[in-house]
């Protein structure tokens, strides 16, 4: 942080955060998103197609898992078990354990999604896959899941700002994420505090808002479409 010695001005801060704590979001969130999308996938199935006792499991991992604040989830999992990461340099198990953090709780989210995409499907469209000799696994692969997945992109955007903005917490495990950048700066300039967070705020937005507006808007398009919009 050197060229901050002297009091930097907007787009000094602008720029440092971009570069310190933009990257590290961005790869928290992704990489929550992809652990959140294979487990929620795989509880939506569990509970669809599984035997009862292993639907009731989750569905209470479901129950648990949301029910747990993020920030609590990230502690338990960067410092609560530190053995849980013993192959990662002593730096990276904080990273580890916010990201494996990150992709539970989504999961757990991501399966109610997946599961009203998959529910949301005709299933005569299953049994005429499977009258053309489609074995179950084919049927769901070929006809069911494709449907689903674009069916569950709208929820799965406002998933993805949800995430987006529960990585900031890293900061509580001394990950330099946009938040801990900002905090580094008002540090060092107590006074720059409130312009530091609003220009984290406003990246914010710039990420998420985008997103859940676009796909906000082809929800309400495909609503109307099938007359169940309002008006």
């Amino acid at each position: 942080m050197v060229w901050l010695s002297n009091e930097p001005n907007i787009l000094n801060i602008f720029f440092y955060i971009l570069t310190e704590g933009l990257f590290i979001t961005l790869a928290l969130t992704a990489l929550g998103l992809l652990i959140g999308f294979a487990l929620g996938l795989l509880l939506a199935l569990m509970r669809i197609y599984g035997p009862k006792e292993i639907g009731w499991f989750a569905s209470g991992y479901e129950k648990v898992l949301r029910g747990i604040p993020i920030l609590i989830l990230i502690f338990i999992f960067a410092f609560g078990i530190p053995r849980l990461f013993w192959y990662l340099e002593p730096l990276e198990r904080p990273m580890a354990g916010v990201i494996l953090a990150l992709g539970l709780r989504s999961g757990a989210y991501q399966s109610q999604i997946f599961r009203g995409a998959i529910l949301s499907v005709h299933p005569g469209q299953m049994e005429a896959a499977r009258a053309l000799g489609m074995n179950g696994f084919q049927s769901f692969r070929h006809i069911v899941f494709p449907q689903a997945l674009r069916l569950a992109v709208p929820s799965w955007s406002n998933e993805y700002a949800v995430v987006i903005k529960d990585s900031s917490f890293a900061y509580g495990v001394g990950i330099i994420e946009m938040t801990k950048a900002a905090f580094r700066i008002s540090a060092n300039f107590p006074q720059l505090m409130s312009l530091s967070m609003g220009i984290v705020a406003i990246i914010y937005l710039i990420f998420t808002y985008p997103v859940t507006k676009l796909f906000g808007e082809r929800q309400t398009k495909k609503l109307k479409d099938f007359g169940m919009g309002g008006g």
